[in-house]
């Protein structure tokens, strides 16, 4: 595959994954009061967890697919003679 296509592919992917999370912690952030007494709410740490762990782990996938992407140069050690 071409590299800027891959490039590419990558940063509209990004983005497109950094706006879906964006929306999510806001909504989370924005918390609406149940219509009935007798709905079970998450506290607010849960809701938070279960928001901020996935930001956590895509951001993670993001900074591996790039790393492969991109690999740094690696100079083979050249052996001394002693």
């Amino acid at each position: 595959m071409n590299p800027v296509l891959a490039d590419t592919i990558f940063w509209v992917a990004a983005a497109a994954c950094a706006v879906a999370q964006i929306g999510i912690l806001r909504a989370t952030f924005r918390r609406s009061q149940p219509t009935t007494p007798f709905v079970h709410r998450a506290s607010r740490v849960e809701e938070l967890a279960w928001a901020v762990l996935p930001v956590l782990a895509l951001a993670v996938v993001l900074v591996l697919t790039y790393r492969t992407l991109h690999p740094r140069l690696v100079i083979p050690s050249v052996a001394r003679d002693a």
